[in-house]
């Protein structure tokens, strides 16, 4: 039950740092904006690496940094693909990519998750797909060039949350939180070098790129609940169930932004509830 309670507290906690980021975005720079949540994550999470006592080891460290890369790929393409393009290309595609692949990890290194369970994650890949694809997904896109941009931003996206979720399930409880703050290290290096190669400034100019402090925090705290999620159960449970996050951005944007959710999306809903259950049910 931690497991399932701590996941879904990620899942809260990643998609409100989304909707909240998505907002930051609109504003000010992708790659500012992606900067300064990742320096903020780690500035929080080495503080809190330091209060606590562990026994890290270098691979613990090693998983970490791996994980780190995951996450600034992964949010610096999320970020600049919602920026950019449609969200209804977008997001799906990473929010499946993040859950698809620690899944076949989790499976692939031992995991056997019992038959209910495994009934609730195949529920979970349609709900967040129906839950993350806006109303226009089905139009026929004019630009193609533009379609192909969406589509590698979200496969890119995912690959690189995917990783995260893949390599911090590999850190055991006794590294304590010293991999996460190297993972925000490393996410640091991946967001700059990922700008530079495309040729992108990533110094956070705008003022409002600051304002992603607040997304930053989120993020780790988030990040945190993953991690002893995933030391506490299965990863592909805990991966999957964080996964949902974008049900709780759709919902904030309906709360908050009076966003109408379409049928689709009703139903994505209804099927996340049915995957919560199910996973619960074990």
């Amino acid at each position: 039950m931690a497991t399932i309670v701590l996941a879904l507290a990620a899942a809260g906690l990643y998609g409100l740092s989304d909707f909240a980021g998505g907002l930051v975005s609109r504003r000010a720079s992708v790659w500012g904006v992606a900067v300064v949540t990742q320096i903020t994550a780690a500035v929080a999470l080495g503080a809190l690496a330091i209060l606590q006592p562990s026994e890290s080891t270098r691979a613990d460290l090693a998983w970490g940094a791996l994980a780190g890369i995951g996450t600034g790929v992964g949010t610096a393409c999320l970020y600049r693909g919602l920026s950019t393009g449609r969200m209804g290309v977008v997001a799906p595609l990473s929010a499946v990519g993040a859950a698809l692949l620690p899944v076949v990890v989790g499976i692939a290194t031992g995991e056997r998750p019992q038959p209910v369970t495994l009934v609730g994650i195949a529920c979970a890949f349609p709900a967040i797909w129906l839950v993350s694809t806006s109303r226009d997904t089905a139009v026929a896109d004019p630009a193609p060039a533009r379609l192909n941009s969406d589509v590698a931003n979200g496969l890119l996206a995912g690959l690189g949350f995917g990783l995260m979720f893949s390599a911090l399930g590999q850190v055991p409880e006794s590294a304590g939180l010293a991999p996460l703050a190297m993972a925000e290290l490393s996410s640091i290096a991946a967001v700059v070098v990922l700008a530079m190669t495309l040729r992108q400034s990533w110094l956070p100019a705008n003022r409002a790129a600051w304002n992603g402090v607040v997304v930053g925090a989120l993020a780790a705290a988030a990040t945190v609940c993953f991690l002893f999620a995933s030391q506490s159960g299965l990863l592909a449970v805990a991966s999957v169930l964080a996964s949902l996050y974008p049900a709780v951005t759709v919902l904030l944007a309906a709360f908050v932004l009076h966003e109408r959710i379409h049928r689709g999306q009703g139903i994505g809903l209804g099927l996340t509830l049915v995957a919560v259950v199910l996973v619960a049910a074990n």
